[in-house]
């Protein structure tokens, strides 16, 4: 049986964990909640992963894949809906999408950062450019939401859902939706999906 270091909160741990539930491999992994934290090392983590990163799976060999996209390739080989395509454009496309999906992701969690800082210690720079970063990305998203409506559910929409809802989790007081009305109804169609509303994201332990 594989086993999957994990978090109910990370997004990318949630983003892999719609691809299993997609390729009917949930039943095949093992779960091993595994705390991270900037503040510390996972020692646990740290034998599967030098780098100390959700998610990280391992398979029954003992071979470890990281990093989130990785490990989604890896699975879509056993699905028979192409949840990462195989053919360009179609291919092109849907990683093109995860990298924004990630990208935004990975400035969230640095802004997020900044933010939690001590008001003395705070970079007033980095917060503006940010926020600028995320009014950009979901200006381009409000564009994107037709397309993504009537798009494949492959891991470029899966990708870009789970960081808007990341948004929603760790940002609550940022009211996006007033100004983004297609992302919007996009997003509650997303999230109505049985494989997303199964993991969304949840605060079960402070690490």
């Amino acid at each position: 049986m594989m086993t999957l270091h994990w978090s109910p909160k990370s997004p990318f741990v949630r983003k892999v964990m719609i691809v299993l539930a997609e390729t009917g491999l949930t039943d095949d992994v093992r779960l091993v909640r595994t705390p991270v934290a900037m503040s510390r090392v996972n020692l646990d983590l740290l034998a599967d992963n030098p780098l100390s990163k959700l998610p990280t799976l391992v398979l029954d060999d003992g071979t470890p894949i990281f990093d989130s996209r990785v490990i989604v390739d890896y699975l879509s080989t056993y699905a028979e809906s192409q949840i990462v395509p195989t053919h360009d454009p179609a291919r092109l496309l849907a990683l093109r999408r995860q990298a924004l999906g990630d990208g935004l992701l990975d400035m969230l969690l640095l802004f997020r950062q900044e933010r939690n800082k001590p008001a003395e210690r705070q970079t007033p720079e980095w917060l503006t450019g940010f926020q600028v970063k995320l009014d950009a990305t979901l200006a381009h998203l409000e564009t994107e939401a037709p397309k993504l409506d009537a798009a494949p559910f492959d891991i470029g929409v899966i990708a870009i859902g789970c960081a808007v809802s990341y948004l929603d989790f760790r940002f609550p007081e940022i009211d996006w939706r007033a100004t983004h009305p297609q992302l919007r109804d996009w997003l509650a169609r997303f999230d109505a999906h049985a494989s997303v509303a199964r993991y969304a994201p949840q605060d079960d332990q402070p690490a």
